[in-house]
């Protein structure tokens, strides 16, 4: 993993890291299926789904509105990537 804009993404081939984004190991869970370019990390050590419930129950922040990058990159992100045909 590596931290960006206070989002956690995956190292991979689709995102140029920074030198000043460091790797680190980190147990995480994803709120939805999505693209590992647009889509961040939730840390957590919940292993099971009433354990993720629990989780999601007790969070003050939105995950959808902590974990979606495209939404820190432009206003339209989204809307751009419909255009380029990314659905």
């Amino acid at each position: 993993m590596f931290e960006r804009d206070g989002i956690l993404l995956a190292d991979n081939p689709y995102l140029s890291r920074g030198d000043d984004e460091p790797l680190f190991a980190a147990t995480v869970r994803y709120r939805t299926v999505g693209d590992m370019t647009c889509t961040g990390a939730v840390e957590s050590m919940a292993q099971t789904v009433q354990q993720v419930i629990t989780e999601v129950a007790a969070t003050r922040i939105t995950e959808r509105g902590q974990t979606r990058a495209d939404d820190r990159t432009s206003e339209a992100a989204m809307e751009d990537r419909k255009r380029e045909g990314y659905f």
